[in-house]
This record gives C-alpha cells, sequence and structure tokens, in this order.
C-alpha cells in the first residue's frame, strides 16, 4: 500500500512539471524618459516676497513593448526610468533671484514623479505678470546591453540634459513706495505732524484706496489719526498724506520707524491690503530749558527784584512763554510770574520777580523751583520740568551789612543819641 501511494505522488510531481512552464524574463524594446516638471498648488506669489517654490518632476516615459521568454534575462534598469537626476532652476527674464543650487533628487522610474523646493527671492518692484522659468534636468538613462558569456553582461548608459519651462505669475499688485517722510514740530513728550508722499510702484490701479499709518513696534512715534483715504491709487501715480503722531517724552533726537500699508479694492472687486513699507522719520530733542543767569545773593530782612535768565535748549520754538517762581519759606513773593514770549531753539529772555526773605532766615543757600508754561506750534499747552533758581542767603558786609543788622543799628543809635546829649549838654554848660 505504501509502494502504491509514494508512485502516485512521484506520478503527480511528474504531472506538474509537464504542465508548468519554464521561468521566463521579460525585456522592455521600447521607452525613453520623458521629463515635465510644473509648480505643485498655486504659482502666484507677491513682488518683495521671500519664498519656496515646491517644484514638482515628473517622468511621463513610459516602455509599452516587450519581450518574454526562458531565454530572457531581466535587465537592471528600464529604458525609461531617469537615474542620477539633478535639477537647477534660472530666474529667466523674471525679476527674481533663485538662491538655491543645483539639488540631486535621484531617480525616477517612468510615470513617476518628485517634489522638490526651490529657495528665491522676488524683487521689491517687480511688475505683475506671467513669467517663464526655464528647469534645466540632467540625467543618466540605459543605452544598451553587451552580452559577453551566458552570464556576463556590460550595460552602456548616456546623460541626457533637457530644459522645460516652469510657469510663475507674480500679482498684480498697488506696490506703495515712500518717497518721502518729513517730521513737522515733532520732538519728543509732545503731538507733531508726519508728513507723507507715497508712490505706487505696482502694476495695478488700486481704487477705493486708505493709506494706514503704525506703530512700529516699540517705536516712541504713535499715531493720533492713523488712516487717510486717498481714492484711486494708480500704478505710478503719488499721493501725500498728513497725519497727527503723538512722542513719547523718553525719545531721543534721533530717526524713529513708522509703517506705512495702503487698503484697496483690486480688479476682483476685493478689498486687499499691500505690502508693509518701513521708513524713518526724525524726532528732536524734548522742549527743555536751562537756567544761563548766576547765583542771586539776598540777605535777611531784604527785598529784592531778582532776574532769572532762561534759554530754550529743545530743537523747536516755543510760544507765549511765562516763568514762575515758587516762593517757599523763608522767601515771599509779590510779583512771581514773568513774561517771556515766545523763544527759538538757543534763544534766551530774563524774567523779573520780586523776592522778600524773612528777617530770622537761616544764613545758607537755598533752591526755589521754577517752571515755564508755553504753547507749541500746535497751541497745545505745556509745563516744563522743574528747574532750580539758586539764592545765597548771607550777612550783608560793610555799610549795607551795619544798616541791615538791627541790633548793631541799635547800639549804634544809642552812641550817636548819647554823643548829641553829651554835645549838647556841654555846649550848654558853656554858655551859662
Amino acid at each position: 500500500m505504501k509502494k502504491i501511494f509514494l508512485c502516485a505522488s512521484v506520478l503527480l510531481v511528474l504531472v506538474a512539471c509537464m504542465a508548468a512552464p519554464a521561468l521566463a524574463g521579460t525585456k522592455y524594446l521600447d521607452g525613453l524618459p520623458n521629463m515635465t516638471a510644473y509648480i505643485a498648488g498655486t504659482n502666484e506669489y507677491s513682488a518683495g516676497a521671500d519664498i519656496q517654490i515646491p517644484l514638482v518632476i515628473e517622468n511621463t516615459g513610459q516602455s509599452t513593448d516587450k519581450q518574454v521568454g526562458s531565454t530572457v534575462i531581466d535587465r537592471d534598469d528600464l529604458p525609461s526610468t531617469a537615474k542620477f537626476v539633478t535639477v537647477t532652476l534660472s530666474a529667466g527674464d523674471a525679476p527674481l533671484v533663485i538662491k538655491s543650487d543645483t539639488q540631486m533628487i535621484g531617480d525616477i522610474t517612468g510615470l513617476a514623479k518628485k517634489t522638490v523646493t526651490v529657495h528665491a527671492k522676488i524683487d521689491k518692484d517687480a511688475p505683475g505678470g506671467t513669467y517663464v522659468l526655464p528647469l534645466n534636468i540632467t540625467y543618466t538613462r540605459f543605452d544598451s546591453v553587451i552580452q559577453y558569456q551566458v552570464d556576463t553582461f556590460r550595460y552602456y548608459y548616456v546623460t541626457d540634459n533637457v530644459t522645460v519651462p516652469v510657469t510663475l505669475v507674480i500679482k498684480q499688485e498697488v506696490l506703495p513706495e515712500v518717497v518721502s517722510a518729513q517730521p513737522d514740530h515733532l520732538v519728543a513728550g509732545a503731538d507733531g505732524y508726519v508728513n507723507l508722499t507715497l508712490k505706487n510702484v505696482g502694476s495695478l490701479d488700486g481704487t477705493k484706496a486708505t493709506v494706514k499709518l503704525a506703530q512700529n513696534d516699540n517705536s516712541p512715534v504713535s499715531p493720533v489719526d492713523n488712516s487717510v483715504y486717498i481714492g484711486d491709487f494708480p500704478a505710478n501715480g503719488t499721493v501725500s498724506c498728513q497725519y497727527k503722531v503723538s512722542v513719547a517724552d523718553t525719545a531721543q533726537n534721533k530717526e524713529y520707524p513708522v509703517d506705512i500699508t495702503v487698503v484697496y479694492q483690486n480688479d476682483e472687486g476685493d478689498f486687499v491690503q499691500s505690502r508693509t513699507e518701513t521708513v524713518g522719520v526724525v524726532v528732536g530733542n524734548k522742549v527743555d530749558f536751562a537756567i544761563t543767569s548766576s547765583e542771586i545773593e539776598m540777605s535777611p530782612g531784604s527785598k529784592k527784584t531778582i532776574e532769572v535768565q532762561y534759554q530754550n535748549i529743545g530743537n523747536s520754538t516755543i510760544k507765549s512763554a511765562q516763568a514762575r517762581i515758587s516762593a517757599v519759606n523763608p522767601f515771599t513773593s509779590t510779583a512771581d510770574v514773568s513774561y517771556l514770549g515766545d523763544l527759538a531753539p538757543g534763544q534766551s529772555a530774563t524774567a523779573s520777580f520780586q523776592l522778600t526773605v524773612a528777617s530770622d532766615a537761616t544764613i545758607k543757600e537755598y533752591g526755589l523751583d521754577s517752571e515755564i508754561r508755553y504753547r507749541d506750534a500746535l497751541n497745545t499747552t505745556y509745563v516744563s520740568d522743574p528747574m532750580k533758581v539758586s539764592i545765597d542767603v548771607k550777612n550783608q558786609t560793610g555799610l549795607a551789612g551795619i544798616l541791615s543788622n538791627a541790633v548793631l543799628m541799635s547800639i549804634i543809635v544809642a552812641v550817636i543819641i548819647g554823643i548829641v546829649y553829651a554835645g549838647y549838654y556841654y555846649w550848654k554848660k558853656r554858655r551859662q
């Protein structure tokens, strides 16, 4: 029984071997790589943009005719495979700069694709339109094979180079360019104006446009009025705008940035915002004053009209200035306000005040607070920081010191009276 089963098994194996075909190889007879490229997603970009271009490299080549046989040996590479592919994107006539070098992306078989990213920078004032960028693709492909022995083959490859067009679109936009930014009475700690002149260097005629001024980060210059409606803003057109701004009192005498954007209606009827332009405006020193007169001397119990000279050490003219002195013990004043008038930068004026010193005042140097109330070019009223008027209270010397000393004057008067009385007494006695 076992022998019968073994014979049957061998017979089945023989039948199966007779029925199965021999192992066959495949040789493709045609086909070459066919390289194309395009930008994935949107291919529209804005002027001045720093962009990453996602390039899709596609091999549409394929092999359709093939030979199959037991004597055919499979080849290592198909004729339609692009091997060792490298790509180089150039700007051509487009207003941009390609920042990526040649990139290697490996093998691409027929009907396959790969994506590579190219870094580019579009010119700031690039005109809108459609541009064609040349993409150079270099690859190696299978060419032929020679069989030297049953198991020995030599493959031959050739290098091909092809340039394919890549379409890129630069948007039609309004591109603001600052022609000038002039400060008007712009000083630290006050309000002033910024006068702007803008030009549309873009290729689109904007309509219903509004120019907006904004504070740049932590700049001390911030807008009080931030929008000016200008209506139509045609390509190559210019427009002038004025903005009231406020400057922090911590600002120094230097240039500070402000940001400008334009909101406009495009050809599709949508309201869009332009790129932001940053420009510097010059801010002057805070309005400030210095006392340039010398120290004032007074004595206890004296009354005096003092003169104090003030100088405008700021960068702007002030109007209708009035100086005031604060008289505190041991001083009193019957005239503590003095008119100075208008003061240009660097100009000085003298104020007069009436002061009285108490007779029991301590002999020492005093500092009385003084301030100036003024109006700026916008007729806004300000009060300066307090200044110190130095007054040295000391005893008078010489005749003035004697006359101002009550005790000594009392003694002198008593002596004079005594002398007069003695002289009168002596004169009267002689006449008797």
